[in-house]
């Protein structure tokens, strides 16, 4: 019994040796230390031998379950070992390469004009104001001299809430609630979203204007058009030119559509000025004395002008986009343009 223990613990030595993978070493413990391997087989056994060489063989078994058991353990952890050094490796990570670089985000065109737009008119010594975008038909037409019957309103389709609620269709009402609130001299500027049911190439349901607001003595269409090109050279080049055009808002008189030489052709007619070298660039006007006199300010005394563009469209203007349902559609390929 003895020879024939001593001759499992050799086939068991080499069988671990030959072991090249924890799946092989696993099948090995099986085989010879498992509920029906080779010395649970010799213990079974055990009824066959004479009783007083039992205690001998039963010695031999159990030492030769101890030598099978260290030889599986001594090669398990030499396996383990063997499998993290080769992950490792393959894993290994050459600190000398560039690293992956996360992508970084930019702000929005229409988010960079408006900035653009805000700092040169703050750094003219304008203030910046803000109002709500759910207004009320007060501040938003009446106190702008476009009562209910008026056919201006016609020009701005509205999204009404309720009688007297509705979702601002221009910044002008915050131009109304400044007055109210402030004394003149008035130096305002001010800049948000905007609503009107209107949806193509060069409309969109919501949009953002800016709009500016001054109230002194003895302000003129002569200081206006001084500021409005002061504006348009900061914004474009030093080379642009502004040219105003009679025009009709109930809330300036006289009114002006204002021009600027085409940012791309410097004025010698290409196809994004449609062959004109001019561009529409905002509306403006002296403000009507009835806007001032509805906010409690003394037309006599005071004169006001007003400004108003529309950001999408100088955005496009300036950086040559053709058709403003770009600038909703989100598209990372376009918005990389503008790191």
């Amino acid at each position: 019994m003895k020879e024939k223990i001593s001759k499992l613990i050799e086939q068991a030595k080499i069988a671990v040796e030959q072991s090249n993978t924890l799946a092989l070493l696993n099948n090995v413990k099986v085989k010879f230390l498992g509920k029906s391997g080779e010395l649970t087989q010799l213990l079974r056994g055990m009824k066959d031998v004479p009783q007083e060489e039992r205690p001998m063989v039963g010695k031999y078994v159990n030492e030769a379950r101890d030598i099978i058991t260290e030889l599986t353990e001594n090669k398990t952890r030499e396996l383990s070992q063997a499998e993290i050094n080769e992950k490792m490796k393959s894993e290994s990570v050459d600190v000398t390469l560039d690293g992956k670089r996360k992508e970084r985000g930019s702000l929005h065109p229409c988010t960079l004009i408006t900035e653009e737009i805000v700092d040169i008119f703050t750094s003219l010594g304008f203030t910046l104001g803000q109002g709500p975008e759910i207004e009320l038909d007060k501040f938003c037409f009446q106190m702008l001299n476009i009562p209910p019957d008026h056919p201006a309103r016609d020009m701005q389709d509205t999204f009404y809430i309720s009688d007297d609620v509705l979702l601002r269709t221009h910044t002008s009402s915050v131009q109304a609630r400044t007055m109210i609130n402030t004394k003149p001299p008035i130096r305002l500027v001010c800049a948000g979203k905007v609503y009107r049911p209107d949806d193509d190439a060069t409309h969109s349901p919501m949009f953002q204007q800016v709009e500016g607001l001054v109230v002194d003595e003895k302000v003129t269409l002569c200081d206006l058009k001084g500021l409005l090109e002061t504006f348009a050279k900061r914004l474009f080049d030093s080379s642009t030119k502004v040219r105003f055009r009679p025009s009709f808002f109930p809330f300036t008189e006289p009114s002006v559509e204002v021009d600027v030489t085409c940012s791309v052709c410097h004025g010698k007619g290409c196809r994004i000025c449609k062959g004109t070298g001019w561009i529409e660039i905002l509306g403006a006007g002296v403000v009507n004395p009835k806007v001032l006199e509805n906010c409690g300010i003394d037309s006599k005394k005071y004169k006001g002008l007003a400004f108003g563009m529309g950001v999408e469209r100088v955005a496009m203007i300036k950086y040559g986009i053709p058709d403003m349902r770009i600038l909703f559609e989100n598209d990372v390929r376009f918005l990389k343009d503008f790191k």
